[in-house]
């Protein structure tokens, strides 16, 4: 069971109850690498319209979505066709290819990035029509506001870490991050009973310090536990995932959790009708929103001290952006 974490408490309450929402926060992240959290400080009114604007954006036609492809892990931007990213844990590209082979992801996303990077533009649909610059300006405003809640739980991991409260703004400043938009298009039932490896999204873990997941009411996204089985991370109305990344494990030499997770099929489909629950033989269309924060690409990344004298450090310092890359470049 993921934790669910009131983080008005950290964001408004008195010194005892900052502390205590903090070391809440990180218990979820030692424990199971993902909390929920209410309270945190964006309207549902503003998580909607984003929502809203994401699914239009995805109506598209194919022509004009491709004409704004992702190109490289460097710039790590742009519309990604259905079944083009695999995400996976696997290190080997060849692994990857076959594993694509078997069983494809099930969505098509639209990366975003920070957009004062002139030798990494954003691919924005803004030059088709005045629907286009509305997401622009959207995208760029949700932007920043997930990069401010990600300042603030940074903040509130640090304090639960016994470490100075901004030990991490000198990190996570420079807005390194990435704005995914995904759509999981509806999909037969029989394509998972046909193949049963298939699922929507491949296990991985993310490669950052941490992401903040916004999900509709579908379903599906399923976390490993520590004993190895997956549960359901089920929707709740009014909150956003919190899963810790690759990168924050490695920082905290493994004291918190970069935990596997996948999308799946969410539970069996059914519509109500007058003589009671009728099998449907589709899974309706899965939108979400996820905000990967990583550290500033300038930054060394090794273990921070107080978290490795009694047991030696598991690895080696690496450089923020160039282990994105790498990481990016097998899933593609």
């Amino acid at each position: 069971m993921l934790q669910l974490i009131d983080f008005s408490e950290f964001l408004t309450g008195n010194a005892l109850k900052k502390q205590s929402a903090a070391k809440t926060l990180l218990a979820g992240f030692r424990n199971a690498g993902f909390v929920y959290l209410e309270n945190f400080g964006i309207e549902a009114s503003r998580i909607n319209e984003v929502f809203a604007i994401s699914a239009q954006f995805f109506k598209r036609s194919q022509e004009q979505k491709d004409s704004l492809a992702w190109t490289t892990p460097e710039s790590n931007r742009g519309y990604v066709s259905a079944g083009r990213e695999k995400v996976t844990n696997l290190e080997d590209k060849k692994a990857v290819e076959q594993l694509r082979a078997q069983a494809p992801d099930l969505k098509e996303t639209f990366e975003i990035g920070r957009d004062d990077e002139p030798a990494y533009p954003n691919s924005w649909p803004d030059k088709f029509d005045q629907d286009g610059k509305v997401f622009k300006e959207t995208m760029i405003g949700f932007f920043e506001t997930c990069k401010h809640l990600q300042l603030l739980v940074m903040r509130a991991v640090a304090l639960g870490m016994g470490l100075d409260e901004t030990y991490f703004d000198e990190y996570s400043d420079g807005g390194d991050n990435t704005l995914r938009l995904l759509h999981y298009p509806s999909v037969r039932k029989g394509v998972f009973e046909e193949n049963e490896s298939q699922v929507r999204a491949g296990e991985h873990s993310d490669y950052g310090s941490i992401t903040l997941l916004f999900q509709d009411d579908r379903g599906g996204l399923q976390v490993q536990t520590p004993r190895g089985n997956f549960v359901h991370a089920k929707p709740i109305p009014n909150t956003v995932v919190i899963n810790a990344g690759d990168l924050l494990a490695r920082w905290s030499n493994d004291t918190i959790r970069s935990t596997i997770h996948r999308v799946v099929e969410p539970p069996r489909p059914v519509k109500h009708a007058a003589e009671g629950e009728v099998d449907v033989d589709e899974y309706p269309a899965r939108y979400s929103i996820a905000y990967f924060c990583n550290p500033n690409f300038d930054k060394f990344i090794d273990a921070i001290p107080g978290t490795y004298e009694q047991t030696g450090k598991k690895y080696e310092g690496v450089n923020s952006g160039e282990y994105l890359v790498q990481r990016l470049a097998t899933t593609y």
